[in-house]
């Protein structure tokens, strides 16, 4: 039944990811993190005045109605594992930027590519296939239900939830 579940969901992704541009143009999703894109980096930094990167995926689940604690290591150990082939928008990506373990987060949003806020770059989005996150890579996590996946990335015309 879980697998599925998750059939389910990827084919659903795959259908909405087929289009130009931005995958879920009029979606919570890409809403919440459209009012974040070109924020400048800020450590501890958790609103569009500046995010580091555990806050900025705060941020954007904390637009979807879902709490995830300011840390990347500790947001890595909520969710579900979820293998680099089966990613889909929402489901957070975790990298090793400096050597001790998880210390970096992002947010899928379109068919390989995430939102993040980098350190040098400010909120930005970049490609998993980047020689850089290619070698850091950690894992990722699947925070967001069928449903929940459902409901923040299908169209909406009602974003007053997502302000």
């Amino acid at each position: 039944m879980k697998k599925k579940l998750t059939a389910v969901a990827v084919g659903c992704a795959l259908l909405f990811t087929l289009g130009t541009g931005s995958a879920f143009a009029d979606s919570k999703l890409d809403s919440a993190v459209d009012k974040a894109l070109g924020s400048k980096y800020a450590s501890g930094g958790t609103t569009t005045s500046g995010f580091d990167c555990s806050g900025f995926t705060m941020f954007v689940f904390g637009k979807l109605g879902i709490e995830l604690p300011h840390q990347s290591g500790s947001q890595y150990k909520m969710g579900t594992a979820v293998s680099k082939d089966e990613l889909i928008p929402g489901d957070l990506v975790f990298f090793n930027t400096n050597g001790k373990g998880v210390s970096h987060v992002g947010v899928m949003v379109s068919d390989g590519k995430f939102a993040h806020a980098s350190s040098s770059k400010g909120v930005v989005i970049s490609k998993l296939s980047d020689d850089y996150y290619v070698k850091r890579y950690v894992g990722a996590k699947r925070i967001l239900s069928t449903d929940k996946f459902e409901q923040v990335t299908s169209d909406t015309e009602d974003h007053d939830d997502v302000e």
